[in-house]
């Protein structure tokens, strides 16, 4: 049986509550929560590597592509059959999107974290990281690319989103459902892997890109406030990707400046589609040149829009 990697990064799975300090903070390491889990010792054999001890949101776009150029070498080494990943809750949608469209698919790489903290009574860390580490020996997995495994469920890292802010099973894919279970030991995939495209591979996460929620009566303040410094935006509208009229002459500043302009919805599901030829309509805007954001969520698109534009190809470019 192959090696799995685990890659430590923090996030809740690594803390415990600190009264002096108020709340929750990273204590834990990989050694430390490898001796909390005791059921990974019956997965594969493994190793670990404390890479960070952060939280989820202190993980920027340098640090983000520093975590994957890590994964990458991992991967590349032809020494592990599987990685593990431990991360905040908070972001793991962005790391596994990043992860899932910019490396190669025949390692899998399974995240995974906690929304208790060792703490709790109810803390979910220990089961999540066997869970991960038995997605990430199946020989099932191969092929697979990145994949979310949270309360024994399992996410591909280009649809995973966070959807309940402190419930212990706190991930859903709005745009496509889970792909498999864990249990018992054994992971159950509910369908074949998908056929896959070419990993889009910038040298790094350069660009800069914006994401401004329309809100009622909106005028497009935010919007021009934020085009000098970015090179690209994700509009968060309404239902099927309608904004208020005074925000469109806004979404022209910036498609005639040449950056462009992506329309997700706000809508938890369902996507963009351009029906509407009234003023602010989605049909208008999207006739105006902005760009559907397709079966992603707001956090996706912009993800997808900051690597696409950083390796200098179009946004969903195949």
């Amino acid at each position: 049986m192959r090696v799995i990697h685990l890659l430590f990064t923090g996030g809740t799975i690594s803390m415990h509550r600190d009264p002096a300090a108020g709340g929750n903070v990273p204590v834990h390491g990989g050694k430390a929560l490898v001796d909390l889990a005791p059921g990974l010792k019956n997965v594969a054999p493994y190793r670990v590597e404390d890479w960070a001890k952060l939280p989820a949101c202190h993980l920027g776009p340098d640090k983000l592509w520093a975590l994957r150029e890590r994964v990458r070498d991992v991967a590349e080494s032809g020494e592990v059959g599987g990685i593990v990943i431990t991360h905040g809750t908070d972001t793991i949608e962005e790391t596994a999107y990043l992860l899932d469209r910019t490396l190669d698919a025949a390692v899998p790489v399974v995240i995974t974290g906690a929304m208790r903290t060792s703490s709790d009574e109810a803390w979910d860390g220990p089961r999540n990281l066997v869970d991960a580490a038995t997605v990430a020996a199946s020989a099932s997995s191969a092929g697979r690319g990145t994949m979310v495994a949270f309360h024994g469920t399992v996410f591909t890292g280009t649809t995973v989103a966070k959807v309940h802010a402190t419930d212990i099973d706190a991930f859903a894919a709005p745009h496509a459902g889970p792909v498999g279970r864990v249990a018992e030991g054994q992971v159950t995939y509910l369908q074949p892997p998908l056929a896959r495209s070419r990993p889009v591979e910038p040298a790094a996460l350069t660009a800069r890109v914006a994401q401004v929620a329309m809100v009622v009566g909106d005028d497009g303040t935010l919007l021009d406030l934020a085009r000098p410094a970015h090179e690209g935006v994700v509009v968060i509208a309404f239902g099927s990707g309608n904004v208020p009229p005074g925000a469109v002459p806004a979404i022209a500043r910036w498609l005639d400046a040449g950056k462009p302009v992506v329309l997700a919805t706000r809508c938890p599901f369902g996507e963009v589609t351009p029906l509407y030829a009234f003023d602010g309509g989605g049909a208008r805007t999207v006739a105006m040149g902005a760009i559907p954001a397709g079966p992603r969520t707001p956090s996706q698109a912009r993800m997808e829009l900051t690597i696409t534009l950083s390796a200098g190809v179009p946004y969903g470019a195949r």
